[in-house]
């Protein structure tokens, strides 16, 4: 079993995603609840490196508010980063078994 290829930050991400077309307002809504704040060329950023690594996808959906076109930024995650996401998830899964949970963290 290997170290996860996905940093906590993408972690979290890819988490927020997985539950399917989410807007990016949503998901940097949901990082500020886990204490992550990013700029708003930031935040892009690192959406662009999920998308480049070719594990979320992006588009632009169109609406029209109040006579005004909005453009917004929304994304899902792709069957790499799912198989991604699942691997890291079961490497830290496995690592609290191994050390006895908690308990066995807490002698080291």
């Amino acid at each position: 079993m290997s170290v996860p290829k996905l940093t906590h930050l993408q972690f979290l991400v890819i988490g927020i995603v997985r539950g399917g077309d989410v807007p990016g307002r949503e998901i940097r809504s949901r990082l500020k609840y886990f204490g992550v704040r990013k700029s708003g060329p930031a935040f892009y950023q690192l959406m662009a490196r999920l998308e480049d690594a070719g594990w979320l996808d992006g588009r632009y959906h169109q609406e029209v508010h109040d006579g005004q076109i909005i453009r917004e930024r929304h994304y899902s995650v792709t069957q790499p980063g799912l198989r991604t996401w699942d691997a890291s998830r079961d490497f830290y899964a496995r690592a609290i078994t191994d050390f006895g949970g908690a308990e066995g963290l807490a002698g080291a």
